[in-house]
């Protein structure tokens, strides 16, 4: 018996979670991070940057474990993204970097963002499978960066 599963996710994090996947996409995109902790103030060069705002598309982070002002920096090519929550309890997604046009820096931060999604849809998964008794017998990367998972379960 076999079936497959499509995984359109809300994600729903706790801070930790969710900053471990923020880490493993950037790592994987070739960012590295700027910063982690609590959110500061801007200085006149980083308030003349360009700045896009997003959303993460297909999902919700539900902020309410979050810690306020907490948020996590990185870094590629001139170009920071930001993922944080403001003191009102907002999350956002902000993508910055000088000489950059609007879209370069849309596609940037929506690149990160859904690689984002897939990490964390992938450490909750494979940690409730874990739980729940499946082996991954075969994991498979394509070219899209779709992950193919085979699992097998023995009931006794």
């Amino acid at each position: 018996m076999s079936c497959v599963c499509i995984l359109t996710p809300v994600v729903i994090a706790s801070w930790p979670a969710f900053s471990a996947a923020v880490v493993a996409a950037a790592t994987s995109l070739g960012y590295t991070v700027v910063d982690h902790g609590l959110k500061q103030t801007q200085s006149a060069d980083q308030a003349a940057e360009r700045k896009i705002l997003l959303e993460i598309e297909q999902s919700e982070i539900v902020t309410s474990q979050l810690g306020r002002d907490q948020r996590i920096k990185v870094g590629r090519g001139g170009v920071t993204v930001t993922f944080s929550r403001d003191a009102r309890g907002q999350a956002s997604v902000c993508v910055t970097g000088q000489g950059f046009s609007d879209e370069e820096l849309r596609a940037f931060g929506e690149e990160l963002s859904q690689r984002v999604v897939q990490k964390y849809v992938y450490q909750k998964l494979m940690g409730e499978m874990k739980a729940r008794g499946f082996n991954v017998v075969e994991e498979e990367t394509n070219a899209d960066n779709s992950i193919r998972l085979k699992v097998r379960h023995w009931d006794n």
